[in-house]
């Protein structure tokens, strides 16, 4: 198993988020990346991308219970399954931009937290398939160590 598909079945580790997020597209794009012709290539990266980053923002939510975090993956699920060219992310994610600045923004988290939003900010900048999948590695440490505690504490006390 790829360190992308370890660390969405990580983060998407409940039956419920995984028959939610763990769809066809999402599973396979690292696989269809590596597959890719030349000429589909920029796509099929641009989906890898997006579900790393949807992965790490989905640790993120859970480890703080962080609203914006929740509304961003959302946002990067949508743009995975309904895109068919690099043009119809921009313009997914594009209409939520504002959702993104507000990730950095306002936000409290631990050293753990801010370890994920990091990896979320260098998975935006990441030009090439082996950073995604240094990114996805080191995701997949980092969420074998998270302490999810609070928010599970949190969740029983609603």
């Amino acid at each position: 198993m790829s360190p992308y598909e370890q660390l969405l079945h990580l983060a998407f580790a409940a039956p419920a988020e995984a028959a939610a997020y763990l769809t066809p597209t999402a599973r396979q794009a690292h696989d269809q990346f590596r597959a890719a012709g030349p000429r589909e290539q920029p796509f099929r990266f641009e989906q890898l991308r997006l579900g790393t980053a949807m992965g790490l923002l989905k640790l993120l939510a859970d480890l703080g219970d962080h609203h914006e975090s929740r509304r961003a993956q959302e946002v990067l699920h949508r743009a995975l399954e309904q895109s068919r060219t690099p043009q119809d992310i921009d313009r997914i994610v594009g209409r939520e931009a504002g959702l993104f600045d507000q990730l950095y923004n306002n936000l409290y988290v631990n050293e753990q937290g801010e370890e994920l939003l990091n990896l979320f900010g260098r998975t935006l900048d990441a030009d090439a398939p082996a950073l995604l999948d240094e990114i996805a590695r080191e995701g997949v440490a980092l969420a074998r160590t998270l302490d999810f505690g609070d928010a599970d504490e949190d969740d029983a006390n609603e």
